[in-house]
């Protein structure tokens, strides 16, 4: 095992003391000077058309600086299907459309202003089941698709899945559901569009992606007669992303365009509310799935078939199925493997990209039914298995290269430290799920690259500007200690600068958990560019080979003669000082050796990939049907943790967002409406909810990784559902295929499988009086 200084070790965040101080400046601390507010008008109905919009007494108000509706405004087309734009005209699809949009000295005058617009609709049949949104004759949602199902190629097929079928011992078919689910950020959305007298565009915003954004924004200025401008976009410190910030949304550019009309800086500041009803959830899906193996508990074939509830617009939530494809075909080794989606238009509010990206869901489906067969086969399912495992080396059906693999290890992690071959009292049960996650980059654009420019003062002291996105999960940390090891500095030499596209280099967002391995790689080119030049220096100065000299503890020794050294600085103003001097600076720019996937969806998508074992024991009360989690052993193969701190953090909180998909998180849709837009009832787990987790962490150093890390930002929250699911049958015998696991759908499965109805009543009888469940 090689020694490092920096990397491996629990350093903390290096933006701690200053968010628990107050000293982070987020989006809802910024003012600028003559900043007004802007406000928006969502629509009253799911479905309907805009007969008139009446906004003359709101511009009539006094503090009021503009009003904008869709007629208004150019032709921005938003979204990955462009099919959506800032302010709508015509019509509404979902209750969660811009009608109409104000600017006001103060956010009061803006609320009022609100008040004042009065717009005439005309309603429509709406649609909010996506099954019947794909039956002949359902009301569309756009008119001009012709139809509800969007016109996405999502379909493989590799071996001959019926054949396998036919040769199968033993089969199970079955369908899942999953429902919407929010990102719940603490901090919410907002941003700060300002044009200066060239009408070049500065916009503060939180935004995962601001390369990608910024391109976004250029396009949005030449629809508005701006072309060849300059677009700046600076990142506050953002509070929480987990996909939420993956896309550009209507706010962002409705600031842009009030700042236009106005001169003056927008500010446009989400509430709680506005959070959760106008930003993008995670998609329902409808799963019906069949796995085969042969009498030996070997997997023969996987038979999937989705339809995904993709809402109104269409936004990143559209190309999950890309991912979903990931665990289809390449969790455990399946030679046959079929699968299909049909992304769906209603009028419920449009689907995200939210953490883990359709694996969760995928996933759920996948390790439920892995549970169910080995169960037919007779055979014990963490046997079941590892029988089946993914090994280094393997080449699954879709092209996926497996380089290092950890699984089986991480099943043997959560068997010693779950105490699987326990013995178990009543309602006790034990349930595990495996993971496969990209872990090294996920080429879903042409470049799937990140930045990185090095600059080094004459103290030995480093400023690392890179494309990435730190959104809480600590990537400023983990580059400052690659960096650190790499030219022998220590952490507090290093300084991140991620904010501001004007000074950053390129990068295609925070997604796919590839910062660590992309971004880390990049910085990492960087400091070796920097490392060269400092021995080349020091070579010079000590009369010593290359080969002879390595850098740590601020110095640069001689590896023989430990006192034959010079200290980093002083060697950095000799050079600088010399004649004909010099200062140190590099760029690097990394893009993987992924590949984009073909027509048959074909391609290595990423240069490595996160395995991971999710083992649960729980406690379900028979009466209530409440599930309670006893422990948690969640083990996950990371390459190298360069921070285990940070790590165990991330497994920590996506444990914990998992258990909240499963057991009680619902946005609650009646008729496209979200009708508990709040943490009151919004059943996220809270700091109390905090359950027993423990976070083996088995290392598998991968070779292309930055000192051999892989990615590791979403696995945590991918197998919780189906592990919990998995636990509860083993524990009463019933099994759960529909999210969230809640106490009432627990005890409706425990009554049925004895026969009774809810109030526990004998089926059939009649008592006459009616059966009430209380919450």
């Amino acid at each position: 095992m090689p020694s490092f200084n920096t990397v491996g070790k629990r350093v903390p965040k290096l933006d701690a003391a200053d968010k628990a101080t107050g000293r982070s400046r987020y989006i809802q601390d910024l003012k600028l000077p003559g900043m007004l507010f802007g406000r928006i008008l969502y629509s009253k109905y799911a479905h309907a058309r805009i007969v008139k919009i009446d906004a003359s007494k709101a511009r009539a108000l006094p503090g009021v600086r503009a009003v904008l509706t869709g007629e208004d405004i150019p032709e921005i087309k938003m979204g990955v299907y462009k099919d959506n734009r800032p302010l709508k005209k015509g019509k509404v699809r979902s209750y969660r459309d811009e009608i109409a949009a104000v600017a006001a000295v103060d956010p009061q005058t803006a609320r009022e202003a609100l008040e004042l617009i009065d717009v005439v609709y005309d309603p429509l049949p709406a649609v909010f089941d996506p099954e019947a949104a794909m039956q002949e004759g359902a009301p569309l949602v756009h008119e001009a698709h012709q139809t509800n199902v969007l016109r996405m190629p999502w379909k493989l097929h590799y071996g001959d899945v019926e054949a396998a079928r036919r040769e199968a011992a033993f089969t199970v078919s079955e369908r899942f559901t999953t429902t919407w689910v929010t990102h719940c950020c603490m901090g919410t959305s907002g941003a700060i569009a300002e044009f200066d007298p060239g009408n070049n565009l500065t916009i503060h915003s939180n935004t995962q992606i601001p390369s990608l954004a910024q391109k976004e924004f250029l396009e949005a200025l030449a629809a508005m007669g701006l072309p060849d401008r300059r677009v700046r976009v600076i990142k506050p410190c953002i509070g929480g992303g987990f996909g939420s910030k993956l896309d550009t949304y209507a706010y962002e550019y409705i600031a842009i365009l009030l700042a236009y009309h106005t001169r003056r800086p927008v500010k446009i500041e989400f509430d709680r509310t506005e959070e959760f009803i106008a930003t993008s959830a995670r998609q329902p899906t409808i799963t019906t799935i069949s796995q085969g193996c042969d009498r030996n508990g070997k997997l023969l074939f996987r038979d999937v078939k989705m339809i995904l509830d993709n809402g109104a617009y269409t936004s990143w939530g559209a190309t999950t199925p890309s991912v979903m494809m990931m665990p289809i075909t390449t969790l455990y080794r399946v030679p046959n493997v079929r699968y299909e989606a049909s992304c769906v238009y209603t009028n419920n509010t449009y689907s995200q990209a939210m953490r883990g990206y359709g694996n969760p869901q995928a996933t759920f489906a996948i390790e439920s039914t892995i549970d169910m067969l080995a169960e037919a086969a007779g055979i014990e399912p963490l046997e079941f298995r590892r029988i089946n495992a993914n090994q280094p080396g393997d080449v699954s059906t879709q092209g996926l290269r497996i380089t290092t693999c950890g699984l089986a290890e991480c099943m043997e992690a959560v068997k010693a430290q779950l105490g699987w071959e326990q013995s178990r009292s009543r309602g006790e049960g034990v349930g595990i799920a495996s993971l496969i996650h990209v872990g090294g980059g996920a080429r879903v654009y042409k470049s799937d690259g990140c930045g990185a420019m090095l600059k080094m003062d004459d103290f030995g002291k480093v400023d690392i500007f890179t494309g990435a996105t730190d959104m809480g999960q600590g990537s400023d940390t983990v580059i400052a200690q690659i960096v650190a090891e790499e030219l022998g500095l220590n952490i507090e030499d290093i300084h991140v600068i991620h904010s501001d596209t004007d000074v950053c280099p390129w990068d295609v967002g925070a997604h796919a958990s590839r910062t660590t391995f992309v971004a880390g790689n990049a910085a990492l080119g960087a400091a070796r560019k920097i490392k060269s030049r400092i021995l080349e220096m020091a070579a010079k100065e000590l009369y010593a080979p290359l080969e002879k000299l390595v850098l740590g503890r601020r110095h640069i020794q001689h590896v023989d003669e430990p006192d034959r050294r010079v200290e980093i600085g002083k060697l950095l103003r000799k050079a600088h000082f010399s004649h004909g001097g010099q200062m140190l600076m590099a760029e690097s720019f990394y893009d993987p050796a992924n590949e984009n996937m073909g027509k048959d969806f074909r391609g290595n998508m990423s240069m490595t990939y996160t395995f991971g074992v999710h083992g649960v024991r729980v406690k379900v009360d028979e009466e209530t049907g409440k599930v309670k989690v006893l422990n948690y052993v969640a083990a996950h193969d990371v390459g190298r943790a360069i921070n285990p701190m940070l790590l165990e953090g991330q497994v920590y909180g996506g444990v914990m967002m998992g258990l909240g998909y499963a057991l009680s998180e619902q946005v609650i849709m009646e008729r496209g409406e979200n009708m508990n837009p709040n943490f009151r009832d919004y059943k996220i787990l809270t700091a109390r909810d905090v359950v027993p987790i423990a976070a083996p962490v088995l290392e598998t150093p991968d070779k292309d990784g930055p000192y051999g890390a892989k990615g590791i930002g979403e696995p945590g929250c991918v197998p919780t559902a189906p592990a919990v699911a998995n636990a509860i049958y083993n524990a009463v015998g019933v099994r759960i295929k529909d999210l969230p696991i809640t106490p009432e759908r627990v005890l409706a499965a425990i009554r049925a499988k004895k026969g009774m109805d809810l109030c526990g009543r004998k089926t059939g009888t009649d008592s006459g009086e009616a059966c009430v469940i209380e919450e």
